[in-house]
Formats: C-alpha cells, structure tokens, sequence
C-alpha cells in the first residue's frame, strides 16, 4: 500500500452528506464551476497536478460484487495528485483557497472549516483512505518539471523548422535566443530527496515488488 509514487501522492477523501443537504452541495458545486474565479487561489498553486469534487448518491453508490448497499447518506469523494508532502499540500491548500474549500465541503457531516488548520487537517485524516495502487507515468518528474519540458519541446520544434531555412549564422543567433528563453526550463528531473520515512518505506516496497515481478517474469536488470 502507498499514497506515494516519486514526487507525487495521491489523495483520497471521502466525506458524508446528510441526503436532505445534498442538493445544496451540488448548487454550490454548479456555482464554483460557473464561477471559476472563486478557485483562483487553487489553480496557483504549483504543486498540484489534480483536484476534483465529485457527489456520489447513495442510489449510485458501485456495486462491485458486494451487493447493493443500504447507506444512510451520500457522499462526496474528493481525490487529488499534488507534489510534496501531506502537510505541505494540506497547508497550501488552506492558506491558498480558505473559502472554497469551505464552500467545497459545506455539506459534509461535521466539516470544520479550513481554519483553524489543526481542526482542518484532522477531518480530512479521518476521512482519507489509502490508496492500494498508485502508478504514476512521470515519477521523477513535479508539475514544474513536465510543464518546463514542455517548454523546451516547444522551441525543439520551433528550431527544427528553422534548421532548413537559416544559414549557420542565423541558426546560431536563434538557437542562441531560445537557450537564453529556456534557462530556467533545463532542470534536470529525478527523484526529490526522501521527505520522510513513510516516502522511504514506499519506495523500498515498490523496487522490491519490481524485482519479484522480473525474476518471476524471467527477465534481467532489476533494481539493485
């Protein structure tokens, strides 16, 4: 079991709604969405890769081979990938987006608010579950580092169309002109350094379920 995957952790929450208060949170979700400039302090913050707040009803909860679920309320699950630590992201996200995560979690049974934050981070630990699997397409890489690839794709691209037409001189002076774009874009990406021994734990358990899954599969180059 791990939350964490490289750089990024994947967040799970799940929080109860009395049924008579759901149709007020799905209001307000419609609201925030036509009104995105009240998530304006989330979307600046440069650790998250995804955040989303979806209500599940108690009719529509899955059954997936456990039988249909007499449930007392419904829910609203929110997930999140984000770079850097639980306290980090729960700190950021408190400091950046007070009131719509309040408005984001009206409803919810025994919500607390953002502030103060200890009550915050308290609610959302008693209401988070594990992930059982994480996989991750870039670990080594946070939201900074794909966006700065991206920027040096960009003007790959830019300066392949222009190899043809320029004579070396000129090529120079553009490829002179795009290094000069890009300093702060040329990071090299990798694994940060540990954040804490639960980070540890989970990188250690996942190169040792790599392993076995080689050597079972009979292949070579685990990792050491």
């Amino acid at each position: 079991m791990s939350n964490i995957a490289g750089k990024a952790y994947g967040m799970n929450v799940l929080t109860p709604v009395p049924p008579w208060l759901t149709w007020l949170q799905v209001a307000i979700f419609m609201t925030v969405r036509a009104l995105p400039s009240q998530l304006r302090g989330l979307l600046g913050l440069k650790l998250i890769h995804f955040a989303r707040w979806v209500v599940i009803r108690r009719a529509d909860w899955p059954n997936l081979g456990q039988g249909k679920q007499k449930l007392v309320n419904d829910y609203v699950l929110f997930i999140s990938n984000f770079n850097g630590t639980w306290d980090q992201y729960i700190d950021a996200f408190a400091d950046g987006l007070p009131t719509g995560l309040d408005l984001l979690w009206y409803a919810s049974t025994k919500y607390p608010h953002s502030i103060p934050i200890s009550s915050f981070k308290s609610y959302i630990s008693a209401n988070q579950f594990d992930t059982s699997y994480y996989y991750v397409a870039t670990p080594g890489a946070a939201q900074r580092d794909i966006k700065a690839a991206l920027r040096v794709r960009a003007e790959m691209v830019k300066l392949a169309a222009l190899h043809g037409k320029l004579d070396p001189a000129a090529f120079a002076a553009a490829y002179k002109a795009s290094l000069d774009k890009l300093a702060n874009s040329l990071a090299s990406p990798g694994f940060a350094p540990i954040a804490s021994l639960s980070t540890q734990n989970a990188d250690l358990n996942r190169r040792a379920f790599i392993n076995d899954l080689v050597v079972s599969r009979g292949g070579v180059g685990a990792q050491p």
